[in-house]
């Protein structure tokens, strides 16, 4: 068994742990994360023809032998069932998340993010597990109406992507109030870190000011709250094994917001490049549907998760940008500023 000696007694408490969504970004940092610390961890990952596990084929070896993997697809019932089987705890992750893609395919959206929720939700009901971790997004609040934003900022859905998120969020709470479905919602805010697709604005950013004369990028100032992926799979952690919090909801942030803008400027100067800045039309969003401020309010999670971040964020910035010096000729050029 792969252990880090500082996270092993808290992950390894968890029992067999199932992890959906475990071949994106974060859900593969986070069944890292729990290998490291001791803990059992089945992987749920969309069945495709090209027996691809996604970003969990990027683990160290030692790690992902680890892991077993389960291929499959969360609107299907009876997979999500055979999946959640045995497991004692359930870190829930699986999701459709690049918001673009919401606008043109809203169906998909409501099936995965909101049945597949639903299925995950019956199957732990039926298998009596010992916690469901529900993994919600801070673009359910919305452009922050106060700031730094709570659990208990109004939730306002700007994207067909947020109304689905929202959408689950309230069954896998409902579940709890109804059935003692012993769930709890970790809200991460804006996550980055290597191993993200250039999709994300970080490592578009990096991308384009490694390989371009101009960086094409969305809208300038909005402002985000940045959280290393490292913190975020901690945080969720955190989530699982703390204990009298089922049915709350909890913030990961680090409670500081930068504008689009300086974050360019930012990245900038840690690559050592000075390209100018272009706003293009085809990343903007729909005027109504941008979301111009997310900062956290974490201090529910620092006191009862016993959870803060530990990176700093130019220290993040910095791994993400070595991380894309080294993989720069694997990105796509065309997705460097969608």
């Amino acid at each position: 068994m792969v252990a880090d000696a500082t996270s092993l007694s808290p992950a390894r408490a968890l029992g067999s742990v199932l992890v959906t969504g475990a071949g994106g970004f974060i859900g593969s940092n986070l069944v890292e994360h729990l290998v490291r610390g001791g803990a059992r961890v089945k992987a749920f990952v969309r069945y495709n023809s090209r027996n691809d596990f996604g970003r969990l084929e990027l683990l160290d070896p030692e790690v992902r032998s680890e892991v077993e993997i389960y291929a499959g697809d969360l609107v299907n019932p009876e997979a999500v069932f055979g999946a959640v089987a045995g497991c004692d705890t359930v870190m829930h992750l699986g999701a459709l998340i690049p918001i673009p893609y919401s606008y043109q395919h809203p169906r998909e959206y409501v099936m995965t993010n909101v049945t597949g929720t639903l299925n995950v939700l019956e199957a732990a009901r039926r298998v009596d597990v010992r916690r469901l971790v529900h993994v919600s997004s801070s673009e359910v609040y919305g452009t922050a109406q106060t700031v730094p934003i709570s659990e208990s900022h109004p939730l306002n859905a700007q994207s067909p992507y947020a109304a689905t998120k929202i959408a689950a969020d309230q069954l896998a709470l409902s579940y709890w109030a109804s059935f003692e479905l012993p769930v709890v919602v970790v809200r991460p805010f804006n996550t980055f870190g290597p191993g993200q697709s250039a999709r994300a604005v970080i490592p578009t950013l990096i991308t384009q000011a490694l390989s371009r004369d101009i960086v094409e990028i969305g809208s300038l100032t909005p402002t985000r709250d940045f959280l290393y992926v490292a913190d975020t799979a901690a945080g969720m952690a955190r989530g699982a094994t703390a204990s009298g919090v089922e049915g709350q909801v909890f913030n990961l942030g680090t409670g500081t917001e930068i504008s689009i803008g300086r974050l360019a400027e930012q990245i900038f100067e840690l690559v050592g490049a000075s390209p100018p800045v272009v706003e293009a039309a085809e990343r903007l969003r729909p005027p109504g549907s941008e979301v111009e401020r997310l900062v956290a309010d974490a201090s529910k999670a620092r006191e009862l998760l016993g959870w803060e971040p530990a990176v700093p964020f130019e220290e993040g910035l910095q791994r993400t940008i070595e991380w894309v010096k080294l993989v720069l000729p694997s990105f796509k050029p065309e997705l460097y500023n969608t």
